[in-house]
């Protein structure tokens, strides 16, 4: 029995079959009856451009079996839109009701990107950011904190509704429970310096020339050494600590720091505390005009510390006109 063709409350419907390439398809897609009564009532729905609680009903349906059905989901936000015109609701008191929903379903498909479109798609219909929203999201990354469609998802909604100022100290919680969530010194870095990006060209207003705000990059530098110490062979702030020496032009304010992990460069390595450091190190040699003692980071780089990448490491040694190593 059909859970749609024995319903009277679609008896008007005459569903569409999918057409696979006519009676004898070469490739047909093995679908589950249900899903495939499912699409067919979508199919006719939209040739008729119907938009209703049925069509609701009916993607709900559609999306518990395939929630990575990019249409489904366009038509349903279309037809939430649809309605409320029709019907003269509060936009938002439907929009909430259908997070509540998605709410859910969001915690049960972590990776699924249509979910997140959905949500942007809704939330570009409201003036204010819903009081439960950043809790959700919080909830989210407690499951999986370095979830991507989560966190670009948090970057459109700190644009959409201004949230600069309350998201600095949000990196600084996260980081204070995991300080190797490179996600968070990402999102860390897009509070600071995502605010005030050329549209026409995406780059930041301290590259079109404007004045970079040495206080602030006076505080991240002193934030990201303490981070750094936590945990030397750390990547992410290391990475966090070149971009923000960049804005001033020079790596070698640093140099000093990165020596407490390096070691003896110029022997064995021995004391050695973080590859990083020492690749850090070595780009500071190299802009002093340190050559040697740059190429000699790099050998140990090449050959204890990161063999993995030894052609990376020579390279790098061939960009200051020195040898190769040898495995």
């Amino acid at each position: 029995m059909g859970r749609y063709s024995e319903a009277e409350e679609w008896a008007d419907i005459t569903p569409i079959a999918q057409n696979d390439g006519g009676p004898n398809p070469l490739a047909a897609i093995a679908y589950t009856e249900e899903y495939s009564e499912a699409m067919g009532y979508f199919r006719a729905v939209t040739a008729r451009n119907e938009n209703s609680e049925r069509v609701l009903d009916l993607t709900e349906h559609i999306i518990s079996m395939n929630p990575a059905h990019y249409t489904i989901w366009l038509y349903r936000a279309n037809t939430i839109f649809e309605l409320q015109q029709t019907n003269g609701s509060d936009l938002q008191d439907d929009i909430l009701e259908e997070l509540q929903w998605l709410d859910n379903l969001s915690l049960k498909h972590l990776k699924n990107y249509q979910i997140w479109h959905h949500r942007q798609t809704l939330m570009t219909r409201l003036d204010r950011i819903p009081p439960t929203e950043l809790a959700f999201l919080a909830q989210m990354f407690a499951k999986d904190a370095k979830n991507y469609h989560v966190w670009s998802y948090r970057q459109w909604l700190v644009r959409r509704f201004a949230l600069w100022d309350t998201e600095l100290p949000y990196t600084e919680s996260l980081l204070a429970a995991d300080v190797r969530n490179n996600s968070a010194w990402n999102h860390r870095w897009f509070v600071l310096f995502g605010q005030h990006v050329d549209p026409r060209s995406g780059k930041g207003l301290d590259e079109l020339g404007h004045i970079v705000d040495e206080d602030l990059l006076d505080r991240e530098v002193g934030y990201t050494e303490d981070k750094i110490r936590l945990a030397p062979q750390n990547q992410s702030p290391w990475n966090y600590l070149r971009g923000l020496l960049r804005k001033r032009g020079s790596l070698v304010e640093c140099k000093a720091f990165a020596e407490e992990f390096v070691g003896d460069v110029e022997g064995e390595g021995e004391g050695c505390r973080s590859s990083h450091a020492l690749d850090f190190y070595a780009d500071c040699m190299a802009e002093e005009k340190e050559a040697e003692k740059a190429g000699k980071a790099l050998e140990l780089l090449a050959k204890r510390f990161d063999p993995i990448r030894r052609n990376y490491w020579n390279y790098r040694r061939g960009l200051l006109g020195l040898g190769a190593v040898q495995a």
